[in-house]
């Protein structure tokens, strides 16, 4: 594996020369908190296509309910059964348009709204081929609306990707660049610090879906980023099903990230870090 900066050592000769997105090959197999986040969020999709069933998840949230005031030796039934219905209440919202609109409300209705400024550069986070559509045309927008001088995309597996679609949608291919070896969004912020501050980079313009937007913003500005979020819309091709996924996911990934620490504020790694 090479070092970030023996590798652009022999592709530039400086930091400061760094162009459109950067070799794959650089990029660790795996890190720490890949492994985590593959693992974590995999038991998390497992456990939600599990339980969003609903044969399989009412009986047991009604046994919550019920059971404890049928056992007399079950103690604190009036908390047991309280847990119970509350659970059933946060499904029924989870699964009905109702629960949807109000939870991806919520978490757009946090973000600053976008005045207009111009920034030093537009950031696009991978999701995944599913989502990467729209933010692309998003940034596309962005930029050729003289928002930011610079597209900067940061996933692995979407990096490369996102850039050949920005440049089919008619930004400068000199105007694209990237990092392909994030696997997480506290990867994508950490990442696109390393490189993006030394260069002088520190308004951003942020495009991801608005689910993500929350959690993506919080974490940037832990960084010392002032970020202008921009949410691109979620794909109209999503299953309702599709979209509690996502949204369940992202209220689970502000919890963990909140207890972690990582909205307070940080310094950037070294771009040595990136690989």
């Amino acid at each position: 594996m090479l070092e970030l900066a023996t590798w652009l050592r022999l592709s530039f000769g400086d930091l400061s020369l760094l162009a459109s997105i950067l070799d794959s090959a650089i990029c660790r197999t795996t890190t720490a908190s890949g492994r985590w986040a593959t693992f974590s969020w995999g038991l998390f999709a497992w456990l939600f296509n599990l339980l969003i069933h609903p044969a399989l998840l009412l009986p047991l949230l009604l046994s919550l309910i019920l059971l404890p005031w049928f056992i007399r030796a079950i103690p604190r039934k009036p908390q047991i059964s309280g847990l119970g219905c509350l659970l059933l209440l946060l499904y029924g919202l989870t699964c009905s348009d109702f629960g949807m609109r109000l939870g991806s409300r919520i978490l757009v209705t946090l973000l600053p709204a976008d005045s207009g400024q111009p920034a030093d550069a537009i950031v696009v986070l991978g999701r995944g081929p599913d989502l990467r559509p729209e933010r692309v045309n998003m940034a596309a927008q962005l930029w050729q609306a003289q928002r930011a001088p610079t597209v900067f995309a940061s996933g692995r597996g979407d990096a490369q990707q996102i850039g050949d679609l920005l440049a089919q949608a008619g930004v400068a291919p000199e105007a694209i660049k990237g990092e392909p070896c994030s696997r997480t969004t506290e990867e994508n912020a950490q990442f696109t610090a390393a490189l993006l501050q030394p260069q002088g980079v520190r308004t951003i313009l942020l495009v991801s879906d608005p689910p993500h937007m929350l959690r993506s913003w919080l974490t940037f500005r832990s960084f010392g980023f002032k970020v202008i979020p921009h949410p691109n819309p979620l794909p109209t091709r999503l299953s309702p099903r599709r979209e509690a996924f996502l949204l369940v996911r992202e209220y689970m990934g502000l919890a963990s990230y909140g207890a972690l620490g990582r909205f307070l504020p940080r310094e950037a790694p070294p771009p040595t870090e990136v690989s």
